[in-house]
């Protein structure tokens, strides 16, 4: 019987058998007994399914990410202790020193910087490229060790949507795997695998959870990708893997080879581990989260058509305005041309008048975070882009008036007239 997300959300990876605990169990353990060493072994070799060390595996961790699988209509997933981790493990999964990739340059700044600055002193190069480009411009970024391309379904913090034709065109005709981040969108709003894309990251700390109560992230594997075909790429997949025996996951685990060696190596040697507390966090924003995207929708194209109408206001970005140069893409990718709750706009007077506004609002909360029950905003180039240049800034859509402003659940009239008297 197929299931809706709602359903997915509520019942998907804990299924309780008789007089099991009809909640996810929290399994809060380090470690796991076996009764014959031999068992043991075996589990080291990836010769037999269980658990022995919480730092690779846990239950409760498990099935979390199945549910968030079978959200997204993957055949594998796993669990990371945040958004970073996960997209760090996407990407060095597949690159090793002297790769390449590409990436949109509109990406969340904290993951600009991962992949600009950290990965390039590890040796992988990533190449940063404007994603509203034509095809025949974006070709000529790829290279002979170009390994991946990479974007967001809705970008961090501009809310372009992406355009996962043109760019599952450009990873395919390459031999490549389409990574997309779907934090903002959620499987509630984008199923980015009807649309060409081989593996979804998520940062769950957002939406996922819902509440700003935990931290942690996700990658799922749609098992689309076929790694033998483009074996001479991705040696790590498709070459026997000494420090496990020689096992060639490709081989072995099939459509689950990328996140088998993803656990298999990436969380035995870093350790970016959710904890199961987490996990089960994450596991009740689930449970609701196409409730509550609906209402962040609604909530968010009030604000934007109220936004928009405002003197004071000297443009907005939101894709659920008709007129946005977006919002045909929403209606071609996402469910019901719907988004997120987040969107950006400007102050008229610039960045000054941008940060004076922020400061005399009320319900709305100036915070680092984003995406959950409580509107609140921030100034990116301010605060999480601060570490960028003016040039990077701009080339990643960063205007120094832009405000984030994440719509969370209130009364939306309470939301407007903070808004309203913060202009007055």
């Amino acid at each position: 019987m197929t299931r809706g997300i709602s359903t997915k959300g509520i019942h998907s990876g804990w299924e309780p058998k008789q007089g099991e605990a009809r909640q996810l169990p929290i399994v809060q353990s380090t470690t796991f007994k076996y009764d014959t060493s031999d068992y043991m072994g075996k589990l080291f070799d990836l010769e037999a399914e269980g658990y022995f060390y919480t730092r690779l595996q846990n239950p409760t961790s498990d099935a979390v990410a199945a549910k968030i699988c079978d959200m997204e209509g993957g055949v594998a997933a796993m669990l990371t202790s945040s958004g970073q981790a996960a997209n760090f493990f996407a990407i060095f999964n597949i690159c090793e020193a002297g790769d390449h990739f590409i990436a949109s340059s509109s990406i969340y700044g904290g993951t600009y910087n991962l992949f600009g600055v950290t990965m390039a002193k590890m040796g992988i190069e990533c190449t940063f490229v404007d994603q509203e480009l034509p095809y025949e411009e974006l070709v000529k970024y790829v290279k002979p060790n170009t390994k991946a391309v990479f974007g967001e379904t809705i970008t961090n913090p501009t809310v372009s949507i992406l355009d996962f034709e043109k760019f599952a065109k450009l990873a395919h005709d390459h031999g490549v795997p389409f990574i997309v981040d779907n934090t903002f969108a959620t499987p509630a709003n984008c199923r980015p695998f009807e649309h060409g894309v081989d593996i979804v990251t998520h940062s769950t700390t957002k939406y996922m959870d819902g509440h700003g109560v935990h931290v942690g992230g996700c990658i799922v594997d749609s098992g689309n990708f076929d790694w033998m075909a483009h074996a001479d790429k991705f040696p790590g997949l498709t070459t026997p893997d000494e420090s496990y025996h020689g096992i060639t996951y490709a081989e072995r685990f099939g459509k689950g080879a990328y996140i088998t060696k993803a656990t298999a190596q990436l969380m035995r040697d870093f350790g970016c581990t959710p904890s199961p507390q987490n996990a089960f966090y994450l596991n009740l924003g689930l449970e609701s989260l196409e409730l509550r995207m609906e209402r962040h929708c609604s909530n968010a194209q009030k604000v934007a058509e109220f936004l928009q109408a405002r003197p004071e206001v000297a443009w907005v970005h939101y894709a659920g305005l008709p007129g946005d140069e977006y919002y045909e893409r929403a209606q071609k990718y996402m469910v019901d041309g719907k988004t997120c709750g987040v969107l950006a706009f400007g102050i008229k007077g610039g960045r000054e008048a941008s940060i004076a506004f922020m400061d005399k609002l009320k319900v709305a909360q100036i915070a680092t975070h984003v995406a959950d029950a409580k509107t609140c905003l921030l100034h990116p180039a301010s605060h999480t882009h601060r570490q960028m240049s003016e040039e990077q800034l701009l080339e990643a859509g960063v205007n120094p008036d832009l405000i984030r402003l994440s719509v969370g659940l209130e009364n939306v009239e309470d939301i407007i007239a903070d808004l309203e008297q913060a202009f007055k």
